[in-house]
């Protein structure tokens, strides 16, 4: 299942269509045609690979007379995949076929390691094809700190904040991204607001949630699920984690029972329990706290 990373970077890409040929003219520096639209096309590559599989997303430049000019498979990587060696040729190859005109591969990856993995070229086995992917990395993309900036280009700074919020233009990145809030619609701001929060570093996220307004939550359905998750995924290993600093065995269908719990409520009622019990099986012998 992707992660929420993966598709958060997928949906900036498909939100500003230009974004694939920015970034591979202005950051990675390849040229790329002269076009009057970019297009978020099907990127379901059904009639040649299986249904399951799929690019993250193509966008096509539009030219002159509404012709193709160049397709741009993106495709988000954020951790090695045996299979992609294979199927980004074949991504490529079939967009290229579809929409007649010359088609590019633009993996983007949030990973210093996964720039080193994605790059390195792929023989195909036939003579002279060699696919060598152009990789976008935290190193490529721009540092957006000018309020004028972000506002005409709010995908770039939000990618800017996944890229570089930890560092020390964590704060200044933040605060040209809510120049561009005010104009965005309330999903899309709600969605990137939560994006940016998340990317900061602590000291950057608490100045900026001081700006927007105190007791800041976050605001979409979408980051919401995912934090309710995360605050599962924790207090779950949190209750393990007593159990065993106890000494106490945990027996693999116990360990399976907690991790498989999605009741925050129930959970906290374990952490209690597990500092009490004498045998990790008793964990779930009594309902009360």
């Amino acid at each position: 299942m992707p992660s929420v990373t993966h598709e958060a970077l997928v949906e900036l890409f498909k939100n500003r269509p230009t974004l694939a040929a920015e970034m591979l003219h202005d950051a990675l520096g390849h040229p790329v045609p002269a076009f009057t639209e970019a297009r978020v096309k099907s990127s379901d590559l059904a009639e040649i690979v299986p249904s399951d599989r799929r690019a993250d997303l193509v966008v096509v430049l539009v030219g002159e007379q509404q012709r193709p000019a160049m397709a741009i498979v993106v495709e988000v990587q954020l951790g090695t995949d045996p299979d992609k060696p294979y199927v980004w040729l074949v991504y490529l190859a079939q967009t290229r076929a579809r929409h007649r005109c010359p088609t590019r591969l633009l993996v983007v990856t949030t990973d210093p390691e996964m720039v080193r993995w994605s790059s390195r070229p792929i023989d195909t086995g036939h003579p002279g094809l060699t696919l060598t992917p152009l990789v976008l990395g935290p190193g490529g993309v721009p540092v957006v700190t000018d309020p004028e900036q972000a506002k005409a280009a709010p995908e770039v700074v939000v990618l800017s904040a996944m890229a570089h919020g930890q560092s020390d233009a964590g704060e200044a990145i933040g605060v040209a991204f809510l120049a561009a809030a005010a104009g965005l619609d309330e999903e899309r701001r709600a969605v990137y607001g939560d994006l940016v929060l998340s990317s900061l570093n602590a000291a950057a996220r608490r100045t900026l949630e001081a700006t927007m307004k105190a007791g800041y939550e976050f605001q979409s359905e979408f980051a919401r699920s995912y934090v309710a998750k995360g605050e599962i995924k924790a207090k779950a290993q949190a209750v393990l984690a007593v159990l065993e600093a106890r000494g106490l065995e945990v027996p693999a269908e116990l360990r399976e029972r907690v991790l498989a719990s999605t009741d925050l409520a129930e959970l906290d009622r374990w952490i209690r329990r597990a500092a009490l019990v004498s045998d990790a099986r008793e964990l779930l012998a009594t309902t009360g706290s």
